[in-house]
């Protein structure tokens, strides 16, 4: 880790996995030594972990719905929100880290939005449907598609 910064343990359930489209964020941190790779880890209660628009995978800070989610561990210099982890394959052991949940502002909508069912992983099929932000059409803005999204009648999907 880069001397005078702050470790922070980041848990990463979506595009910043390996294999996914915003992976090379991570990887820029490994190489810059300000992030290690620490192993594969389960989040210890279960959270909602959804895919909205353009792909993208939000965890929504409602603890105990949804399904426990895997994702990756890595120690960096950075900061986020806390969430509890085990290592996959050994429950018995806690650690608390950083992950970056939906905003408030529409994370339960969307949770709600998708008929209360979501991921386990955000895995490689998932991860065929997300849309880069270089993709997008210009001038997308995210949080109005994802406004837009909650805004439909579920009839019309």
């Amino acid at each position: 880790m880069a001397e005078a910064t702050t470790q922070a343990l980041i848990f990463t359930y979506g595009t910043l996995k390996q294999g996914h489209g915003n992976h090379h964020l991570i990887q820029d941190l490994i190489l810059q030594q300000d992030a290690i790779f620490l192993g594969f880890h389960v989040t210890h209660q279960p959270h909602p972990l959804v895919i909205g628009p353009h792909g993208i995978p939000y965890l929504i800070n409602l603890p105990g719905h949804g399904h426990q989610v895997k994702g990756e561990l890595y120690s960096v210099s950075t900061r986020g929100l806390p969430i509890e982890l085990y290592e996959e394959g050994k429950e018995g052991v806690l650690v608390a880290a950083e992950a970056y949940f939906a905003h408030r502002s529409f994370g339960e909508r969307l949770w709600e939005r998708k008929g209360k069912v979501g991921l386990t992983e955000f895995g490689e099929e998932e991860g065929k449907g997300y849309v880069g932000i270089e993709d997008r059409p210009h001038g997308c803005d995210v949080l109005h598609d994802i406004t837009s999204f909650l805004s439909y009648n579920s009839e019309e999907l």
